[in-house]
């Protein structure tokens, strides 16, 4: 049985910080694309970043570029996603998803992803 789980999520300042992690169980990620996504109140789900290839194929979405950083720890099957610069726009559920591997122009579409989190808060506020 796959289980996806997200943690890290926080109440932090504008400008702060903030790691969350992805844990599974069930499957491997080096052989799975995994991804961040997140939703706010009122609004659709946003792609928010996704490797897959061992790392390979690195893709942001547009509102994170330059601030956010996926990455996986290979020994703890556990996937990353570093927020820097954080802006109260970042406030959200977000949420890891993962699928076996995807074609790079599937990557960012919450459809392709069968395997999902519960999801963790994100408030950026001060």
């Amino acid at each position: 049985q796959v289980q996806v789980e997200e943690s890290g999520g926080s109440l932090v300042q504008p400008g702060g910080s903030l790691r969350l992690s992805c844990a599974a169980s069930g499957l491997t990620f080096s052989s799975y694309t995994v991804a961040w996504f997140r939703q706010a109140p009122g609004k659709e789900r946003e792609f928010v970043a996704a490797f897959r290839d061992s790392g390979g194929n690195i893709i942001y979405g547009d509102s994170v570029k330059g601030r956010f950083t996926i990455s996986r720890d290979k020994a703890k099957n556990t996937a990353y996603l570093q927020m820097n610069s954080l802006k109260p726009e970042d406030t959200a559920v977000y949420y890891c998803a993962t699928d076996k591997r995807l074609i790079v122009s599937a990557m960012t579409s919450p459809a392709m992803y069968g395997y999902w989190g519960q999801g963790t808060q994100v408030t950026v506020s001060s």
